[in-house]
């Protein structure tokens, strides 16, 4: 195949796999808005819709069609068009949701695509034969659970949330950060579960640096994958209940940055700009972050008004707020003349003056 042919083959295929993501994105969305709070039978009932092995199946598709297309072309060509994701699931989304795609959102996004664009073209490879050594994939994994627990279990979040006394800007607020925090621990792990695959890949081949390895050391980086590949997955579920384009875009820049620090500190990656590139990743991170906030701000507000299918809601709450929404019939009957009051007798003073 020409280099030419091989080119546009890549480009193919990556924007099929930002539309399998895309897609994939959008249904886990409108899953997670429909779908019943955190508890015991929570994940049981996830696994029973039919809507979530579909988006599981996308994502699969997604993964299949970015790993043929990095074999066609380079991944300074395939990882910038990956970031096509988002603008592909935000109008998706919005269509879905039956509403517009506001100008906040738009903007944000094309801030986010451009610092993520900015960070991916500022890192330079790795050597073909670069991997972890089973020691550092071990200690990195490791590391990674530990800061994937801490993400995920929302202490900062949940501080801010406000109480029970019904402060509902607050309480979304809350939402809306544990949201962006199941992003970050989502996108994390689906980073580091691709310098595993590389080392998984390596150990395969017999070219792990260091001693070979034993089965159960193969075995153990193929658990270790399948986990954090799990978890990816189930944690961008949970952080989709904060809405689709925020936590998309946290996902998109947290997967490659934690490729990017796996590479810079352990496998002799460095900037293309040498000295340069440090203030450049900077100031791309610092306008990805931009549109991340952009994208928060940009949604449609949920209304105030506590539904039945919150759990926080008594009936009696739900009751009063619906009666209280309602106004009060206007009766159209005549007056009685029963009811008609009667008028107040006059003073004593005013009789006795004539």
């Amino acid at each position: 195949m020409s280099p030419v042919a091989g080119t546009v083959l890549a480009v193919l295929l990556s924007l099929v796999s930002a539309a399998g993501y895309a897609l994939a994105a959008v249904a886990q969305s409108r899953l997670a808005a429909s779908s019943a709070p955190d508890g015991r039978g929570a994940l049981r009932a996830l696994l029973a819709r039919g809507q979530w092995w579909w988006a599981v199946g996308l994502n699969a598709a997604g993964a299949l069609a970015h790993v043929a297309a990095l074999h066609y072309g380079p991944l300074t060509l395939v990882q910038p068009l990956g970031a096509l994701t988002l603008v592909a699931a935000l109008p998706l989304g919005a269509y879905c949701a039956r509403r517009r795609v506001t100008r906040t959102e738009w903007r944000g996004a094309l801030l986010t695509l451009g610092g993520l664009v900015g960070l991916v073209a500022m890192t330079g490879p790795a050597e073909p034969g670069e991997a972890l050594t089973l020691r550092e994939a071990l200690i990195v994994a490791a590391a990674t659970a530990l800061l994937i627990a801490a993400l995920a279990s929302g202490r900062l979040s949940h501080g801010r949330g406000g109480g029970r006394g019904g402060d509902h800007g607050a309480g979304r607020g809350g939402k809306r950060a544990s949201g962006l925090g199941h992003a970050t621990a989502s996108g994390i792990a689906s980073g580091v579960g691709s310098a595993l695959t590389q080392t998984l890949t390596a150990a395969l081949a017999l070219e792990l640096p260091g001693r070979e390895p034993v089965w159960w050391q193969t075995a153990l980086l193929a658990v270790l994958i399948s986990g954090f590949a799990v978890g990816g997955l189930l944690l961008s579920q949970a952080a989709y209940r904060g809405g689709l384009a925020a936590p998309l875009a946290v996902v998109n820049l947290s997967n490659p940055a934690a490729a990017a620090i796996i590479g810079v500190a352990l496998l002799g990656e460095t900037f293309r700009a040498g000295a340069w590139g440090w203030p450049v990743a900077a100031a791309a991170s610092l306008v990805a972050a931009r549109g991340v906030v952009l994208l928060t701000k940009g949604g449609t507000p949920a209304p105030d008004t506590p539904s039945i299918s919150d759990p926080s809601a008594t009936p009696s709450t739900v009751v009063a707020g619906s009666l209280s929404a309602v106004p009060a019939p206007r009766s159209t009957e005549p007056p009685s003349p029963l009811r008609t009051p009667l008028p107040s007798p006059l003073p004593e003073s005013s009789l006795t003056s004539h």
